[in-house]
């Protein structure tokens, strides 16, 4: 480990145990994030996991994601734009946002739309899973479902004595600002497979219908085939193990 590296060590508090995966046998960064940016940490479920580009500089694109085309519906091309007031994101955003989900005081969540059949194929550490079947009526989302949901998961409310009969109405009558408070409601960072997947689309569609702030939900059109054709780290989710595309992990005892 050269001396460079042993400052960074203590500069940045890194423990002992810490140092088994991200300091030990390190060498010199070839392929950084940014020029100011080499790494970033985050937990998923329970899991320390080092969020950085492959230092292959030969490596390619994974095979799941190196299909030019597929059939279109339904793996049609997203617009940039997918609903007016609702920012598009690229990684360096994406990245800044997984740093603050892991903030005590948690404002935000960067979630995987994904169908289970793709998350367990790998997705992006720091992400939790919220299928966009979960959101969408057609799809078989239930309302009081999804009012769980909006409750438990993004920290909206019903307004005092409101009911699922009421939420139904409002949302006939095009007024749901007075069944929900969406005050202290979370900015979400949702994603899928890319610019030719639409579940994400859906989910903040849906979300939208209902009322969700359209400044409060942000799109990684991108996805998952611009996060791995930069060659960042993914993990297979829904693991006990560390299983990530690079040995850099350790157990946690913090919640992700």
């Amino acid at each position: 480990m050269g001396f460079t590296k042993f400052l960074r060590k203590i500069a940045t508090g890194s423990s002992e145990r810490q140092s088994l995966c991200l300091v030990e046998d390190e060498q010199e960064v070839d392929v950084a994030i940014t020029p100011d940016l080499e790494r970033i940490t985050v937990i998923h479920k329970g899991t320390r996991v080092v969020i950085e580009r492959d230092q292959n500089t030969k490596a390619a694109i994974p095979e799941l994601f190196n299909r030019t085309s597929r059939p279109c519906p339904p793996f049609c091309v997203q617009p940039m734009k997918v609903a007016e007031g609702v920012e598009t994101i690229g990684e360096l955003e994406l990245l800044d946002y997984l740093e603050q989900s892991q903030e005590s005081k948690n404002k935000v969540l960067v979630i995987d739309s994904r169908l289970s059949s793709w998350v367990e194929k790998g997705t992006i550490p720091g992400s939790i899973h919220i299928p966009w079947t979960s959101l969408v009526a057609r799809e078989g989302a239930t309302l009081s479902g999804v009012i769980r949901l909006l409750q438990k998961q993004f920290s909206v409310s019903l307004l005092n004595g409101k009911s699922v009969e009421d939420v139904s109405l409002a949302l006939k009558n095009n007024n749901l600002s007075e069944v929900f408070d969406y005050s202290q409601a979370k900015t979400l960072v949702l994603f899928c497979n890319g610019s030719w997947c639409g579940q994400t689309s859906e989910s903040i569609k849906a979300l939208l219908a209902l009322g969700y702030p359209p400044e409060k939900l942000k799109y990684y059109r991108d996805g998952m085939q611009g996060w791995v054709s930069l060659g960042f780290t993914t993990v297979v989710s829904g693991s006990d193990s560390c299983e990530i595309k690079k040995p850099q992990c350790i157990k946690s005892n913090r919640a992700a």
